[in-house]
């Protein structure tokens, strides 16, 4: 069983060696594009969706827009919180920015969705948040519930656009409605394709806002950018994915949260590597531990974990423009306790129950994925009307 998977994990890594080199020094994010948004905030009280992503060069851009004199009154923070440093799923209470004075509203704590009270004096909403390009990834469901209350409320809503590290491709299964949930909200496959602003017209195109409302919406693109350009994130988006190894994996490994496998959380390669205490097949081991702001109670914590280092295998992802069911559908075959290996929350992350009962069926990987097929070409007809970019 070892050589076996050995073997498939050296000629995975086969597929990978051929390196894309990084763009980023022609592609220019939204929020540097100040000559063609700061127009539409003059003499308006703003507020900003922002995180430590959003960045203008070396300067954050809450800092950058209040140099430059723009009326920002508050700030909205996502998962992790406005400076980052919170970990998954951790409750973020709302609190002051100690550098600006600024009041930060956490939507990852007693709300994900605005208040009425919380735009009441408020004209335009700013978004700016680097999204990593799946479904599962929470920030474009918090930019949804932004919107909605946008619409709800008559505030305009403004996103400064960023490049999409997935852009390239569409792969996953569809989610369906009964799945829906914080996430997964819309029926899109696991790796979309889309930035976070083409994804914003088509949520409010598609009229997927609460009761079809519309939004008034801008979107700042990203210079220089096409769906085949290889842009290295320059800030980490979330605590656990620190690197683009990591980013790159993480389509494929998330799923992995949904079972009793851990994917490295609490160690410095989260998302990288795959283990547990009882896995026995495994050339790597690692031993998770809390980690504050990033991995608090980790899975199995002071429990050594066998399994693999895949990092050297994230350059497959980028070559192959696809999700890799492989070791998942390997980790499964290996344990003998089946029952056990998933967990209620992989039909979520999978947004459907699918998945996870062909790969209990023992359904091949070429199998399950043409099983994609008639969902991802529906998908791609409505992805179409909304792209901004080659």
């Amino acid at each position: 069983m070892k050589k076996y998977i050995v073997l498939l994990f050296f000629f995975i890594g086969i597929a990978g060696c051929a390196q894309t080199s990084t763009e980023n020094n022609l592609i220019k994010p939204g929020a540097e594009r100040t000559d063609e948004y700061l127009k539409l905030l003059n003499n308006r009280r703003v507020a900003v969706v922002a995180n430590q992503t959003s960045m203008i060069g070396n300067t954050h851009l809450v800092d950058s827009l209040l140099k430059l004199g723009v009326n920002i009154i508050k700030v909205f923070g996502p998962e992790h919180g406005f400076r980052g440093n919170a970990g998954a799923g951790e409750k973020v209470k709302d609190n002051t920015d100690i550098k600006t004075g600024l009041p930060v509203i956490s939507l990852y704590g007693k709300h994900k969705k605005p208040t009425p009270g919380d735009l009441k004096d408020v004209d335009v909403v700013v978004f700016d948040i680097q999204d990593v390009g799946v479904r599962f990834y929470t920030y474009i469901s918090t930019m949804t519930y932004v919107m909605e209350a946008c619409a709800e409320n008559g505030t305009d809503f403004i996103v400064l656009d960023r490049p999409n590290p997935h852009g390239g491709y569409i792969d996953g299964p569809v989610l369906e409605p009964d799945y829906s949930s914080f996430v997964g909200m819309h029926k899109v496959p696991v790796v979309h394709g889309m930035t976070v602003g083409e994804y914003a017209r088509m949520v409010n195109g598609e009229g997927w806002l609460n009761n079809g409302v519309q939004c008034n919406i801008k979107v700042i693109k990203v210079g220089n950018y096409t769906h085949n350009s290889y842009y290295k994130l320059p800030v980490p988006p979330s605590p656990n994915l620190p690197d683009m190894n990591a980013i790159e994996l993480y389509p494929s490994l998330c799923f992995f949260e949904g079972t009793i496998i851990s994917v490295g959380r609490g160690t410095g390669k989260p998302f990288q590597v795959i283990g547990h205490p009882g896995f026995t097949e495994g050339d790597y081991s690692f031993t998770p531990v809390d980690i504050p702001g990033a991995a608090m109670n980790p899975k199995y914590e002071g429990e050594k974990c066998y399994g693999f280092d895949l990092s050297g295998f994230a350059d497959t992802i980028v070559f192959e423009k696809r999700l890799d069911l492989r070791w998942l559908i390997k980790m499964y075959d290996y344990f003998k306790g089946k029952d056990d290996f998933f967990n209620s929350f992989f039909d979520k992350l999978a947004g459907t129950a699918n998945l996870r009962e062909q790969i209990i069926s023992g359904l091949p990987e070429k199998e399950i994925r043409e099983s994609w097929k008639p969902g991802l070409t529906g998908f791609n007809k409505i992805r179409e009307k909304y792209l901004l970019y080659p």
